[in-house]
C-alpha cells in the first residue's frame, strides 16, 4: 500500500509535492522547502495551521518535522520561487506505470 493511502492524503495534500517534482525535478531534501513555498503561493497557509514536512532518503533515512504558522501568508506580499508562475499550476501531469525488474 502507498504512504498517499496509510496516510489517507488526498490529491490536494500531494498536489505541492507533484507540481514541485514537475517544475523542478528530484531537488531531493530542498524539495520540501519547494512545496512549502507551492502551498503559501496558494494562499493555503494560514494563522495557526499546522504543517507536517516529511521527507524519505535512500534505505532508512528519514525526517520530519511539524510546523506552525505564526501568521496568515499573503502571496502578493512574499518572496516565493513560485510566484512568477502560480497561476499556471497545477498542471495535470499523466500517471504512469511503476518500472518492473
Amino acid at each position: 500500500m502507498s504512504l498517499r493511502k496509510n496516510l489517507e492524503l488526498t490529491e490536494w495534500h500531494m498536489e505541492p509535492s507533484r507540481m514541485t517534482l514537475y517544475r523542478f525535478g528530484n531537488t531531493s531534501s530542498s524539495s520540501l522547502w519547494y512545496e512549502l513555498a507551492y502551498s503559501e503561493a496558494k494562499g493555503r497557509i494560514k494563522k495557526g495551521d499546522r504543517i507536517w514536512q516529511i521527507g524519505f532518503g535512500s534505505g532508512f533515512k528519514c525526517n520530519s518535522a511539524v510546523w506552525r504558522a505564526m501568521r496568515a501568508i499573503d502571496p502578493a506580499k512574499e518572496k516565493n520561487p513560485w510566484m512568477d508562475e502560480i497561476d499556471e499550476f497545477p498542471v495535470r501531469v499523466p500517471k504512469v506505470a511503476p518500472l518492473v525488474y
